[in-house]
């Protein structure tokens, strides 16, 4: 899931998130970032970095 939290951004937090669960993961994976981009590149890290073969 990713989503955007209009409230964060109100309040100057990062507002996009991406949460992933089940599957290959062994436990819940989040990222957090002020613009899409920089969460998508955290939670690829955090993909990479569970043993997660991410195409791009």
């Amino acid at each position: 899931m990713i989503r955007v939290d209009a409230e964060r951004v109100r309040e100057g937090r990062p507002a996009w998130t991406f949460a992933a669960g089940g599957g290959p993961l062994s436990e819940g994976l989040r990222a957090d970032g002020a613009t899409v981009a920089e969460c998508m590149g955290r939670a690829l890290l955090k993909l990479r970095e569970a043993g997660l073969d991410v195409p791009f």
